[in-house]
């Protein structure tokens, strides 16, 4: 070969790898749900087309856009700002390879294969068995979706593609914070379970925690001391108004009169008319005394039951 063919070779070599490079594609997945939207991430700013399957749908010249297909009439739309697509309405049809052609002779081309899912159908839980150590709990949708169940982060059971899906839940997870959830590759649909109220069972599962139990009793005990005192302070007070009343102001005054009232003897002195009544010698020594006398007369007396014979 003579030295004046190498720099040829050198020149197609080049030339070669700048039109590979020129059509390298990179693939990226969208996803959708029908009826819903999607938004293709590469923009036409001034002139490009927007392909769908190889075949351009919609032009965008002179900051305008022209729709090239009826079938997206309506449904796809051109943002002047951003320039990205937006196709609206979304249907199963929609899916496959979209392409953006912006005209800027860039190295590199991206493509963007569409996928459209129907709408994720919403979960329902019922409870299934119920102990005293377990509670099944089953969650199940409308139609085969994958369903999972899970415990905070962390999943506890999940099937790629049912219509149901079955978790038993131990003891020490009743208080645990557990969730359903129905999804595909374009959406989901989460609904949160509390277990206290599918699985309460039969028996309060507070009276089986030995804190809970304590602290019940912490507050009972006191209660029920009160009320013992309020009982106790009722009774005294009606014994002591109405079944043993004071004595009135009368009754204590005649016994503290009692308590001074001293006593002597009684003489009997029978006067003849005319005659005094003596001293009393009692005055003498007892100078706090005084002599009292009264006279018998005959009508004051009764009448003697000897003279009525």
């Amino acid at each position: 070969m003579s030295p004046a063919m190498e720099p040829r070779r050198t020149i197609i070599f080049l030339f070669l790898v700048i039109r590979l490079s020129e059509t390298e594609e990179v693939k990226k997945n969208l996803t959708g749900t029908v009826g819903g939207n999607i938004t293709i991430p590469d923009p036409v700013v001034e002139r490009g087309f927007l392909l769908y399957k190889g075949k351009n749908i919609a032009l965008v010249n002179k900051r305008e856009l022209d729709i090239l297909e009826d079938i997206y009439m309506n449904r796809l739309h051109w943002d002047q700002t951003t320039g990205l697509f937006t196709l609206t309405g979304l249907k199963k049809n929609d899916s496959g390879v979209y392409y953006v052609d912006s005209k800027k002779g860039r190295t590199s081309t991206t493509s963007y294969d569409l996928l459209v899912f129907d709408p994720v159908p919403s979960p329902a839980v019922k409870k299934q068995n119920v102990s005293s150590e377990s509670c099944s709990l089953l969650c199940s949708v409308a139609e085969e979706t994958t369903l999972s169940w899970y415990k905070d982060e962390e999943i506890l059971n999940q099937s790629s593609s049912a219509v149901s899906l079955l978790l038993s839940v131990q003891e020490q997870d009743f208080s645990s914070s557990l969730r359903c959830v129905a999804s595909n590759p374009a959406e989901k649909k989460t609904l949160p379970v509390d277990v206290t109220t599918f699985c309460g069972g039969k028996k309060s599962r507070g009276s089986d925690n030995p804190d809970q139990r304590h602290h019940l009793m912490t507050i009972v005990i006191p209660v029920v001391a009160g009320v013992v005192v309020l009982v106790g302070l009722a009774a005294w007070f009606i014994r002591s108004k109405y079944l043993n009343p004071k004595k009135t102001t009368s009754q204590a005054q005649v016994v503290d009169n009692d308590s001074d009232v001293q006593y002597t003897d009684v003489n009997i002195y029978r006067r003849v008319q005319g005659d005094n009544f003596p001293d009393s010698s009692e005055t003498v020594d007892r100078p706090n005394l005084s002599t009292v006398y009264d006279q018998l007369e005959a009508h004051r007396m009764l009448p003697d039951p000897a003279q009525t014979t």
